[in-house]
């Protein structure tokens, strides 16, 4: 019973205190004089931040915001790059898959379907291109121009 007593006692002693806390703090806001020795602290702080940037720039000194944006890049370019990473594995996946295919179709199947489409590649390539002679360098950009 004590206990409860002391207990009880403490709980309305803090809630006392929290209260007389509050109306000062009230008072202390409502007081212009402190209000402006407040708000003088505040613009101060902000001059000597901005002062102290302005002094460890001219001497190339990063300060904590230079540091923080960097770090944040970095974060930023470090997660772009495993993305790359990732899709580049995908992609050499699915390369070393097509690869895999067209050793399966290297391979002489023995289709006749196959052999003729490769006799019809062949007597078309000769036809375009009899002989198999290079183009010769000069030809190799032509521009067709209006007929005049």
């Amino acid at each position: 019973m004590a206990e409860d007593h002391d207990d009880r006692f403490v709980d309305r002693l803090s809630r006392q205190g929290e209260e007389a806390l509050g109306r000062i703090a009230e008072e202390l806001v409502a007081n212009p004089m402190v209000n402006r020795a407040i708000t003088g602290a505040f613009e101060a702080r902000d001059r000597a931040v901005q002062a102290q940037e302005a002094a460890m720039g001219v001497l190339n000194i990063p300060s904590a915001a230079d540091v923080e944006r960097l770090t944040r890049r970095l974060r930023s370019v470090s997660q772009r790059l495993e993305g790359i990473e990732d899709a580049l594995d995908r992609i050499e996946a699915r390369v070393s898959a097509l690869g895999e295919g067209v050793e399966a179709w290297s391979e002489p199947a023995g289709d006749p379907r196959i052999e003729e489409i490769a006799r019809d590649l062949a007597a078309l390539r000769e036809a375009v291109a009899p002989g198999h002679e290079p183009v010769p360098r000069a030809q190799e950009r032509l521009t067709v121009g209006d007929a005049a």
